[in-house]
């Protein structure tokens, strides 16, 4: 279907975004299934083996849980769910279009500041003190060899840094401690993670506001390099065309999303840890330490608000393919956005695959207009704001290449890439705790377990620029004879084609 033919209205928060999904019939409602292993595996072999698309998955009636109290899996897995989320029109319902379409948003987009307002629905149940219990929440397990539960997966930590004032919101893991206490992981280098620094170089509390069940758009930008200084809530108002509603935080008196299902105010001691871990992280291993636990500052939550009815929402990631298509077309909008602000020009497509956990192998496809023009795109593109976590390779390739056809892409670099030539190495780059190439030794030793570096690659794998109008023609049935074979042949291949 056109998917410019179809109505996406704007939906007010996550629950009108459900009803709208439902519309669509990509939303299936599971009932019985219990929170140790069962959701998470469940959205896992949903997300990896579904015929077709895969649909949001809504747990109810959860194993030892009330009825009415749920969990969302699964919430951004494809084309219409996120061209829902972003109010975008495609002229075909594929990944490229949706990253196309990313792409043309964020070039002509104004921020839109969020709008504080005095109700929302987050405040229909408002707990203080010892009444605090957060398995009051079908809060899953999610892998077999997960140390504990996780409250905190697909969700916004709001916080607000001491010295500009500004706020941010990421999506940083949070295990369940207890009734009333979570861990809160955070990796070097990211907003959320400098604005704790700040607030324990000077031994004062970390005030953060976790928020879960906020509007789609909210939680997909939190997963995004939004550019230091620029609030999230700045950006996704200006996604979706409309300010996102915020009240003040009771106790923390930063701005949380009015319409939000679950929301936890609190505060990390400086210098008091906990074993965090392990977890499945979204690389697909577990590589912040192994199976073993690390040391994590703790959330001591101070204030919980919730909906009545709440829902709980929740990612899975695990060895890919899987849950991350979301973040990759997103994180690849955002690649060619920066790249081509950068002054790389005739970018025609990114894509982030699937298989790099949707930051690991990024391609980027060029029409080749002067000599070093490809490596000035694969350098670029390695080390910008979105591609610069990690982002272990960067291919280049011409603009006959599906940048989003992994088989197109290998042939490239089989074919047209020499190693000697094709091949730029960058060493000392930023790494991750999760980074599952960096040896368990190097985590475990030294007085700075976060100094941890990984190398790039950078493979050119476009025709070489002296030579590139002499390219050896390519073996494949042209346009015109494919169209007259299926015309003549279509109903003798139906099933098959």
């Amino acid at each position: 279907m056109n998917l410019r033919q179809e109505a996406f209205s704007s939906y007010r928060d996550l629950r009108d975004w459900l009803d709208q999904v439902e519309k669509l019939g990509e939303l299936k409602v599971v009932r019985g299934a219990h929170w140790d292993l069962e959701m998470g595996g469940i959205a896992e072999v949903v997300s990896r083996e579904a015929k077709g698309v895969a649909p949001a998955l809504l747990f109810d009636e959860i194993a030892d849980y009330p009825r009415g109290h749920r969990a969302l899996f699964c919430q951004l897995d494809s084309v219409r769910r996120l061209a829902l989320t972003l109010n975008l029109a495609l002229d075909r319902p594929d990944k490229l279009s949706c990253v196309r379409a990313c792409r043309d948003r964020l070039g002509t987009m104004q921020f839109i500041p969020p709008r504080p307002v005095e109700r929302g629905e987050i405040l229909e149940n408002v707990i203080a003190g010892d009444e605090i219990d957060l398995f009051r929440f079908p809060v899953p397990k999610h892998h077999e060899n997960d140390g504990g539960r996780y409250l905190g997966t697909a969700h916004c930590v709001i916080t607000r840094d001491p010295d500009e004032g500004w706020v941010n919101l990421g999506t940083y893991r949070c295990m369940l401690f207890g009734k009333n206490s979570v861990g809160l992981h955070m990796s070097p280098g990211r907003h959320g993670r400098i604005m704790r620094d700040k607030f324990f170089d000077r031994s004062e509390p970390f005030k953060v506001a976790n928020a879960m069940g906020v509007d789609p758009a909210l939680f997909l930008t939190s997963t995004m390099a939004v550019p230091a200084g620029v609030s999230e809530y700045e950006f996704a108002g200006a996604l979706k065309g409309s300010p996102i509603e915020v009240l003040e935080g009771p106790y923390t008196k930063l701005p949380i999303p009015a319409h939000a299902e679950i929301v936890i105010e609190g505060e990390c001691i400086p210098g008091e840890t906990q074993d965090e871990g392990p977890f499945g992280e979204w690389a697909g291993y577990y590589a912040n330490n192994g199976l073993a636990p690390v040391r994590e500052p703790v959330v001591h939550v101070k204030t919980l608000l919730y909906r009545n009815d709440p829902i709980l929402t929740c990612a899975q990631p695990a060895r890919p393919p899987g849950y991350n298509f979301a973040f990759c077309v997103f994180r690849s909008a955002m690649i060619w956005d920066e790249i081509e602000k950068a002054g790389v020009p005739d970018v025609r497509g990114v894509w982030c695959h699937e298989a790099g956990g949707s930051r690991l192998f990024n391609v980027i496809s060029i029409k080749q207009r002067y000599p070093g023009h490809s490596r000035q795109a694969g350098v670029i593109a390695s080390q910008c704001s979105s591609g610069v976590y990690i982002g272990r390779y960067t291919v280049v390739v011409d603009d006959d290449i599906d940048v989003a056809n992994l088989s197109d892409v290998i042939w490239a670099m089989a074919t047209r890439a020499d190693p000697e030539r094709a091949i730029e190495i960058f060493r000392r780059c930023r790494s991750s705790s999760a980074d599952p190439a960096v040896s368990p030794d190097r985590k475990a030793s030294g007085s700075n377990p976060d100094a941890v570096f990984t190398s790039k690659a950078v493979i050119d794998a476009c025709w070489p620029y002296e030579w590139k109008d002499r390219a050896y023609p390519v073996v494949e049935v042209g346009p015109q004879l494919r169209g007259q074979i299926l015309s003549k042949w279509a109903r003798e291949f139906e099933n098959i084609l």
